[in-house]
């Protein structure tokens, strides 16, 4: 093979053991000299194998409570080596220097302590420096060492130790030390990340765990996810999920974030936008009255729930085509029921923070900004009108406001009743955003006598709300922030509509 190498002294220095022993046995087995010092050489020890103590190597203790263990010339000189230059050879030999063919490392669980909570000098002693340093020394000499960054990769590497005897080839080499250099690229995002308390200043990303999708947007697009899905869904059925799924997946997350202390509350997505909403006292009450909002568009959708879905719910949602159905659990029979579609993705969502950054790229560059956690209440509300909302339509007025914000712009929603009405999404302008909404609720013979209407942004003339109140909307939601917001308050008065200012813009594009 090209450029074969056989291990024949080892460094090993992990935190978590899990998985270790077996690769310490076949190193053992294969006549590796074994070199470790702290935990990871009382564990060998333990295991009644002969190792030698990094200590002996360099004559100097651990020191400074451990944080000095391995920097040291001795360590870091048979690493970095070059066996094919005979100056480095000469250089080992001249300071008794024994050449490093392989280094095992597993790093201090930085990401895992900040998670938890941890206080900020626990923090600062999970930062790794001696490990770090192993990983970047020896994944630089990959002609000459291999090296294995974290214990995800030890059974790759007993595969190889069991196929070939204790000899690695440069592809393989150079495989790991890419994937080292990825661990501690990864390693310092998450330490700068902290220290600079993500201020906006550098963006710095990186997500180990990756999904390839079987394409982007469209079929001629490749696409891959970057991220731990398991971290957010168990996925009990269906095809993988696809570059739109995800997108569709991600919307209704979000929205149904905004209802998931609310009664019984169902939603349907398509495109990114909702096209049924619909809270009532039971789930399946409130799935209907969503579907109801345009069944046309829920072909083919995504549904999410934010209660268990239970047999009467699944029941209706199973005569529907439709591509995931999202939710907190599933009941037995639920899950039986709708899992008679072999390719429907039905995916358990489990408690997690939802990020509070939202990053896209723009240009030659990224646009990154907080993202928008601002939720109105009822007492956020202005009223601007003569007219006051009843207490019915103060709650459907907060209903459509969440749901606005959650729809592409220039959007209007209209509500009744805590259900959708219908939705102009997307729009040019919100005239036209408007009339697609009027036109929608038409369609589908959902009367809008008593509606309300919300918009994302403000209305720099009257002309959408004389539509809305022609059509039957009773009470208007809106921003407010316009030079001529009064045109729009004095058509309220004159017509007997209320209009109450949120103070927030909620734009989505």
């Amino acid at each position: 093979m090209n450029g074969q190498k056989t291990i024949r002294r080892a460094l090993i220095s992990v935190y978590h053991k899990d998985g270790l022993e077996p690769l310490v046995r076949k190193l053992d087995d294969l006549g590796v000299i074994l070199y470790s010092t702290g935990g990871t050489q009382s564990f060998i020890e333990n295991l009644g194998l002969q190792v030698i103590p990094v200590e002996e190597l360099t004559t100097y203790p651990s020191i400074l409570g451990g944080r000095v263990k391995t920097l040291h010339p001795k360590v870091f000189g048979g690493i970095l080596s070059r066996r094919n230059l005979d100056e480095d050879v000469a250089q080992l030999v001249e300071y008794d220097i024994p050449p490093l063919d392989l280094v095992i490392v597993d790093l201090y669980p930085f990401e895992e302590t900040v998670a938890s909570g941890a206080p900020h000098d626990d923090i600062v002693e999970k930062i790794d420096i001696g490990g770090i340093s192993l990983i970047r020394a020896a994944a630089k000499n990959f002609s000459d060492v291999l090296i294995v960054p974290s214990m995800s990769h030890y059974e790759r590497f007993a595969t190889i130790l069991d196929a070939q005897n204790g000899t690695t080839d440069i592809e393989q080499r150079k495989a790991f030390a890419r994937d080292a250099f990825g661990i501690s690229s990864h390693y310092d995002t998450e330490i700068f990340k902290y220290m600079s308390g993500n201020d906006g200043k550098q963006l710095k990303i990186s997500e180990i765990q990756n999904q390839t999708l079987r394409y982007g947007e469209n079929p001629h697009q490749t696409g891959t996810f970057h991220g731990d899905l398991e971290k957010m869904f168990d996925q009990l059925h269906g095809k993988a999920l696809s570059y739109n799924n995800l997108l569709d997946i991600d919307a209704g997350i979000q929205l149904m974030n905004e209802f998931k202390d609310d009664e019984p509350t169902f939603a349907i997505l398509k495109h990114n936008n909702a096209c049924g909403l619909a809270t009532r006292s039971s789930l399946s009450e409130a799935y209907e009255a969503a579907l109801a909002g345009d069944p046309t568009s829920a072909f083919g959708g995504v549904l999410i729930a934010n209660r268990k879905i239970d047999t009467a719910t699944a029941e209706l949602i199973n005569s529907l085509f439709c591509e995931v159905v999202i939710a907190p659990d599933f009941d037995d029979t639920s899950l039986t029921i709708l899992q008679s579609k072999k390719n429907r993705v039905l995916l358990r969502q489990k408690l997690f923070d939802l990020p509070t950054k939202q990053v896209r790229s723009a240009l030659n560059g990224y646009l990154e900004q907080d993202a928008d956690r601002q939720t109105e209440v009822i007492s956020d509300l202005e009223v601007k009108t003569k007219a006051k909302a009843s207490a019915q339509e103060l709650e459907d007025l907060i209903f459509a406001n969440k749901l606005a914000k959650h729809t592409k712009s220039n959007t209007i929603v209209f509500a009744k009743d805590k259900q959708l009405c219908a939705s102009g999404t997307g729009q040019t302008s919100r005239v036209d955003a408007c009339r697609q909404a009027i036109d929608k609720a038409n369609r589908f013979n959902l009367s809008l006598k008593g509606a309300v209407m919300a918009s994302d942004a403000f209305f720099p003339f009257p002309d959408c709300v004389e539509l809305a109140k022609n059509a039957g909307i009773t009470s208007v939601i809106q921003p407010g922030g316009s030079i001529k917001d009064q045109l729009s308050i004095d058509y309220c008065d004159e017509n007997g509509l209320s209009m109450y200012f949120s103070g927030k813009r909620h734009f989505k594009h």
